[in-house]
């Protein structure tokens, strides 16, 4: 009986090499994200204020023969330029912002100790007006006693200044970094303005997807900045610079903390900038002074909320086609997985998934884009074959 013998498999040293090649080629891969990844920030916003920014560039330098000395002279005079006044633009509302909100948390929280030791009785009054008005509102589900607010208030009072202080010192430690990273956005931004094309291609060039699709690829990515910043950035600090002027009219304390406050909210569906301005405003109309409460609830509502509606369609234009709830999930899903620059690295990835997944579809011609049908694709075909099929009595009767 002949013995079986074991097939030998000759490896083939062109799929080793391809296989080799890979793993060289991940690792390096790796060790690039990794030197990069401490510039992640800087790189991101860069970018985003480059793709904002750089139509108007375009405009301005258009007229400039790039080919001659004095062309290439401007076009490095015009990188700087374009690149410092980023820096400035950016620079100056940040820091005129944090001075303020600092100096108004402080102020809000010394002014709550101050009425909370020497009007108890004035303060106490309040509280109950308080706890009695969400017991009404609410249909006595909420029952919330005025010593219960008071407790927490104070809970809340005694850490406040600590938290402020903490909070003064984190900033001022953080200042120098703060310089540096600006300083090599400003570096980020003039190579971006004089060589973005080149910079654009070198990376491009190399990435292994058929050229059509990496062209939507960069458009749709181009377009999600720029309508993110236009259509819900750019309003969100249109709303909160509405706000904060508003507050400022009706004497609020602590304006540009509420204000900061309200540009946070704007994003969050069907509440909006209301989650601030219609508490305080109720909190003016409970403290004795319901027309000015009414007025200010009225003006709010007209120039913060309505401008929602009003501006975000406008500069919109169905350009980002996602309903507002995934935009809502996915800048908060983005703020918890990466902090501040969640705020377009959220939208940016769902949308960008959702394009690569078109392109999927599209590229093994699978029809997606028809609107479901109300009967399921069995029933559909069971009734074309029911009436392809011959009438057995017809066939009869004419036998």
């Amino acid at each position: 009986m002949n013995k079986l013998l074991p097939l030998k498999i000759k490896p083939n040293p062109k799929t080793i090499q391809n296989i080799v090649f890979g793993v060289v080629l991940i690792a390096l891969f790796l060790l690039v994200c990794k030197l990069f990844a401490p510039f992640f920030t800087i790189l991101l916003w860069s970018i985003i204020l480059f793709v904002i920014i750089n139509p108007l560039h375009k405009r301005i330098t258009k007229n400039i023969d790039f080919s001659k000395r004095r062309g290439k002279l401007l076009k490095s005079l015009f990188a700087g330029l374009f690149s410092i006044a980023t820096a400035v633009l950016l620079l100056i509302p940040i820091l005129f912002v944090l001075s303020q909100v600092t100096h108004q948390i402080m102020e809000l929280v010394n002014i709550a100790r101050k009425t909370f030791r020497e009007n108890p009785s004035i303060l106490q009054e309040v509280l109950e007006r308080f706890s009695e008005f969400i017991s009404e509102i609410s249909a006595n589900q909420v029952n919330i006693s005025a010593a219960e607010i008071q407790q927490r208030l104070l809970s809340l009072l005694n850490n406040g200044i600590d938290n402020v202080l903490n909070f003064s010192k984190s900033i001022a430690l953080n200042i120098s970094t703060f310089v540096v990273s600006l300083v090599f956005m400003v570096f980020c931004l003039f190579f971006f303005y004089l060589d973005g094309a080149y910079l654009s291609s070198l990376v491009l060039n190399n990435f292994p997807i058929k050229e059509e699709y990496l062209t939507a690829l960069v458009k749709k990515f181009m377009d999600i900045i720029k309508n993110l910043f236009l259509g819900y950035i750019m309003v969100a600090i249109v709303q909160a610079i509405l706000a904060y002027i508003i507050f400022a009219i009706f004497r609020i304390n602590g304006a540009m903390v509420f204000a900061c406050l309200t540009f946070i909210c704007v994003f969050i569906p069907m509440f909006g900038g209301a989650i601030i301005w219609l508490p305080l405003g109720l909190s003016i109309i409970i403290s004795g002074e319901p027309i000015r409460g009414a007025l200010f609830l009225v003006i709010s509502g007209v120039f913060i909320s309505l401008l929602d509606n009003i501006f975000r369609p406008l500069f919109l234009q169905d350009r980002i086609q996602l309903h507002p709830l995934i935009i809502f999930f996915a800048i908060m899903g983005g703020v918890s997985s990466y902090g501040f620059n969640g705020i377009v690295l959220g939208p940016i990835a769902v949308i960008l998934f959702l394009t690569v997944l078109d392109l999927f579809l599209t590229e093994h011609h699978i029809d997606h884009k028809n609107p479901m049908p109300e009967q399921s694709a069995l029933t559909k075909q069971a009734g074309a074959n029911a009436s392809a099929a011959p009438d057995k009595n017809t066939d009869n009767g004419d036998n």
